[in-house]
C-alpha cells in the first residue's frame, strides 16, 4: 500500500512551527515519513514570505526549515492553473494536490474546506486528518 499523500496548506505548516499542538503532531508524521507531504514552489514562496514578513521568523531558522522542507517534502510544479475558488492562492493549493496526486489537503481555510472533495482529494482540517489517520491504523 502506498503512503498517504497530503498537501499541508501554508497555515498548517506555520501553525506547526510557531504554535505546536496538533499541527506539530501532523508535521511529525511527515518527518517520520509516515505520510508524504507535497508542496510547490509557489506555496513554499508563500510560506517563507509569510514567516519573514508577518512573523519575523529568524533567518537562521528559515534556512534550517528550507533544508528540512527540501529533504522531507515532495515539491511539484503544477502544469495546469485552476480557477475553482475565489481566493487565488487557494487555487495554488488545489493545483499542488492535483499535480502531486494527493489523497488529502489539510487546511484551516474555510473556502477550501467548503469544497470537501476536489478530484478525489479530500479537503479536511488537521483534527479530521489525524482522527482518520489514527482510526485507519495507517501508522
Amino acid at each position: 500500500m502506498s503512503k498517504t499523500r497530503v498537501v499541508l496548506d501554508t497555515n498548517v505548516i506555520i501553525s506547526s512551527l510557531l504554535f505546536g499542538g496538533r499541527p506539530r503532531e501532523l508535521f511529525q508524521l511527515v518527518l517520520k515519513r509516515k505520510i508524504v507531504a507535497v508542496s510547490s514552489d509557489v506555496l513554499l514562496t508563500e510560506l517563507f514570505e509569510t514567516l519573514t514578513q508577518k512573523f519575523v521568523y529568524p533567518s537562521e531558522q528559515l534556512r534550517l526549515l528550507e533544508r528540512k522542507i527540501k529533504k522531507y517534502l515532495v515539491i511539484v510544479s503544477p502544469k495546469t492553473q485552476l480557477h475553482v475558488v475565489k481566493d487565488i492562492p487557494d487555487n495554488r493549493v488545489l493545483e499542488a494536490a492535483v499535480e502531486g496526486e494527493c489523497h488529502f489537503i489539510v487546511t484551516g481555510d474555510k473556502e477550501l474546506l467548503a469544497l470537501g472533495l476536489f478530484r478525489n482529494t479530500r479537503i479536511v482540517t488537521i483534527a479530521q486528518f489525524l482522527h482518520n489517520f489514527e482510526r485507519e491504523d495507517l501508522l
